[in-house]
């Protein structure tokens, strides 16, 4: 293998490192916010590190890079390697950025949830009950006007706290 293979691989592998974890979500050299790297991503810079060091390296391989043309030659064969790789890498950083999320269920959002009692719920004191959250099980302290055995469909009609809620019978 040829010094300038063994150099571009070197290149390749450290700029696929890079770029795999700013695809991880490393902030990896964000100083400031995440908008203001501008143009230019780490994860661009990354996977055309990457692509070229690699591309470089099969070019340089294919035209026996011994001499200095030959490396120049494959230096120019990685970079326009790597252009697309560097436009691709730069895309799925920014759709990673801007992927939109649910909001953050909040305690109002139990109010109107049906579920089932868990713990039966005495006249003056605390039972459990499950209830759906954002399509998620939820297991609640409740409190009831009337005792409600286990098993029983509830309504909740309040909540109390974040970990409690006021149910009724449904």
């Amino acid at each position: 293998m040829a010094t300038g293979t063994f150099i571009f691989l070197i290149i390749g592998g450290a700029g696929l490192g890079v770029l795999a974890l700013a695809l991880l979500g490393t902030e990896l050299l964000h100083f400031g916010g995440v908008d203001v790297d501008g143009p230019i991503s780490i994860e661009s810079v990354a996977g055309f590190a990457g692509a070229f060091g690699f591309g470089a390296a099969i070019v340089n391989e294919l035209v026996g890079g011994r001499t200095t043309g030959a490396v120049a030659a494959a230096a120019a064969g990685g970079a326009l390697a790597a252009l697309p790789f560097a436009w691709v890498a730069t895309r799925l950083g920014r759709a990673a950025r801007r992927m939109p999320t649910d909001a953050t269920p909040t305690r109002s959002d139990l109010v109107g949830s049906v579920g089932l009692v868990v713990s039966p719920v005495p006249l003056n004191g605390y039972g459990e009950v499950r209830v759906r959250l954002a399509g998620q099980p939820v297991k609640l302290n409740a409190r009831a006007d009337q005792p409600i055995p286990v098993g029983a469909r509830i309504f909740v009609v309040e909540t109390l706290s974040e970990t409690s809620v006021h149910v009724e019978t449904y």
